[in-house]
Parts: structure tokens; sequence; C-alpha cells
């Protein structure tokens, strides 16, 4: 197995390419996901406060051998704790039982309230404070970024955003590119498929190279610069998604999947009001 590809961040800081997501899993779920994936060698763990398993993500970090300094840990800021970033954060710092977060992200811009650009300016003091490493967003658009980087001057380091073959987000993919800001996607799999799996081209590709749908999806994302953070707390799977570095995609093979293309979202889109 080949090793595991970084991406260098606009603030210096690297993050993993490949993690683990631990979206819908409960506490226990996760502290065993999180213990699974870095046995299997991923060095990267994505939740968040809404996920409600920090505790379970903290306390598989807390049993690990492995130097805290080589784990790259990602939490958020949650809706109802936008303007109060610096007790979200420490209240999400005791949960994971860290000094510090790698990675806290703005989890939605949430438009209709307006307080994103005040949080943003609350996370990059918490930058300051060393609180977090590096500081970013999730499912921002364009206009979004845009006036954060017009009022502040500072680029996010990261925008997580929905993205998997049915919906790639070229435009936005690359206005993040320009303004060097790295891509990451969440749901990257389609959650499960919704059907990518059974698509002809994907299960031509799995055949070819010996892998399955999922680790084929999951090279797609690394090979277009993507950071990738497929969420399982089955075993077998974990250990499968990080089993995607010993082969690349064709150019080819990669403008083939243009045409998986059809713009619909799995989750809610940031423009409208969202009732969470």
């Amino acid at each position: 197995m080949s090793t595991q590809s970084i991406i260098k961040l606009n603030d210096g800081n690297r993050i993993p390419q490949l993690g683990l997501g631990v979206w819908k899993a409960s506490n226990d779920e996760a502290t065993h996901a999180v213990a699974t994936a870095l046995d299997a060698g991923y060095r990267h763990i994505d939740t968040a406060a809404a996920y409600k398993n920090e505790v379970g993500v903290g306390r598989a970090l807390a049993e690990t051998s492995i130097p805290r300094e080589e784990i790259f840990v990602t939490t958020k800021l949650w809706n109802d704790q936008q303007l109060y970033a610096q007790k979200a954060l420490e209240e999400s710092l005791d949960k994971l039982k860290l000094d510090y977060i790698d990675l806290y992200l703005i989890h939605w811009p949430l438009p209709d309230q307006d307080n994103y650009v005040e949080s943003w300016k609350q996370l990059l003091k918490l930058k300051e404070q060393g609180l977090a490493k590096s500081v970013g967003v999730c499912n921002f658009h364009i206009p979004h970024l845009q006036r954060l980087i017009d009022e502040t001057g500072t680029a996010p380091t990261v925008n997580q955003i929905e993205l998997h073959p049915s919906l790639p987000q070229r435009q936005l993919h690359a206005w993040n590119a320009t303004h060097r800001i790295a891509t990451e996607s969440w749901s990257p799999l389609a959650q499960g498929g919704d059907g990518l799996f059974e698509e002809a081209l994907i299960q031509k590709l799995a055949k070819k190279y010996g892998k399955t749908p999922a680790q084929i999806v999951i090279r797609w994302h690394l090979d277009n610069g993507l950071i990738v953070i497929p969420k399982s707390v089955t075993p077998k799977r974990i250990h499968e998604n990080f089993n995607v570095f010993d082969f690349k995609l064709e150019k080819e093979e990669l403008s083939e999947f243009t045409k998986l293309d059809t713009g619909k979202r799995l989750g809610p889109n940031p423009e409208h009001k969202l009732n969470f």
C-alpha cells in the first residue's frame, strides 16, 4: 500500500487527504470506528458538535498510542452557537479531551441569520490563541466566501461541501482552488451509493482495478485533489476505504465521470433557510 497523501493548506498546515467521517455514529460507535481507523492507518478524523459523538471520538483518541501531533482532528461550530465560538470550541475540546483542534469549521453559513462574518472573525481569534491550528467553513457558496475575504482579508483554509460524482460542484471547486481554499467532500459516496455504485462506469473501473465501487469513488476524489472523509462504522469498510493508495485513475477515466453529474443534492441547499 502506498503512503497516505497530504494536502498543504493556505496557512502552511498540512491535512491528510483521506479521513474518517463519523456523522450519525453514536458515541460507542465513534469510539470503535476511530480506533479501527487509526489502526488501519488513518490520521484524520472528522466530527462535529452537532454529531453528538465528540465524547466517543475523544475516548478513542485518549486510548491510542499514536502521538497527538500525528493525528489531524476536525470539529465544527454548530448553528445555535454562532457568535459564541470560543465557548463552543472549549466545550468541544473538553469532550474530545484535547488541548487544541487541528481544524475548526463553521458548519453552515445561515445567510438568513447573517452571523457568519462575525463568527469567522471569532474563529480567526481562536487560531491566534492556538486553540485551533487552522480554521475554515462548511457549505459556503461563492458569495459567502467572497464576503469573508472582503470583510476580513483572510480566506478559509477549507470549504467542506457536499460533493460526489453525482454533484461534483465544479464551479465552486474551481473558485476555491483559485483562492487557495482546499475543497473537502462530505457524503463523498453519495450516502452509501444512492445508485451511484451501480453505474456502468463505476462497475467497469471496479472490475479493471480489482477494487470495490466505493474505492473507485474515493480514488476519484483523491485524483481530483479533494479532501475526502467517507463515513463508516464497519471495520471491513473502514479498512477497504483506506486501501486506495496503490492505484490511480487515468485522465480519460476521470473525464468520463462528467456524465454522472445529475446536480442532485442529498443534503440541504445552503442558500435555503434551514430548520435545524
